[in-house]
């Protein structure tokens, strides 16, 4: 499957709540923008993981980074490698709750056995959403499994993707951060 270019696909960025978690006084892109700047530095220790990964699956590495960053701040926000009240494993966080995901935590926190399975759930995301709304461009298709990878694809009904996203914004915030990472962080 061929995806969009991150670069291309439309977005308002962080909402003021996503924004107010690093005392922003601004919302939208240029927070977005902030934050992965924040990261950029701790994200540095896995570049090479995120390229490998990105090559493997077809997926822009920044977009891969984008939510490394949203999801646990570049491991920042971590304990042992748990997030999310212990709910959810690794950098790009997959969900190992029954009621959730109900994945396995494969690999270690950080490793690149991590990111191909949560690389992996995305690509599914994006090939379930383009399924389900075929009439969209593949912009949207991209945003759609962009949030889906938050809400799960039931819960992405129509073009507002992020309708029940966390903070009602996750896929427009990832997609900022990843135009961030593309045009400042380079993946070899």
């Amino acid at each position: 499957m061929s995806y969009a270019d991150i670069s291309d696909v439309p977005t308002t960025g962080a909402s003021e709540r996503t924004a107010r978690q690093d005392k922003l006084t601004h919302s939208g892109v240029e927070a977005s923008h902030t934050m992965a700047k924040t990261d950029s530095g701790r994200m540095e220790k896995y570049k090479a993981k995120i390229s490998s990964v990105g090559k493997k699956y077809g997926i822009d590495p920044a977009l891969i980074a984008a939510i490394i960053s949203r999801e646990t701040r570049a491991g920042n926000v971590l304990k042992d490698g748990w997030g999310d009240n212990g709910n959810a494993w690794g950098l790009m966080q997959v969900d190992i709750s029954p009621t959730g995901g109900g994945h396995t935590a494969q690999g270690g926190w950080d490793s690149e056995e991590h990111l191909c399975q949560a690389t992996q759930i995305l690509v599914d995301f994006i090939g379930r959403i383009a399924k389900k709304f075929p009439s969209w461009s593949s912009e949207m298709k991209l945003k759609g499994g962009i949030a889906a990878y938050n809400a799960g694809d039931g819960r992405v009904r129509s073009e507002d993707v992020d309708a029940s996203t966390t903070g009602r914004d996750y896929s427009n915030d990832v997609v900022a951060r990843a135009q961030w990472y593309k045009k400042n962080f380079s993946f070899e």
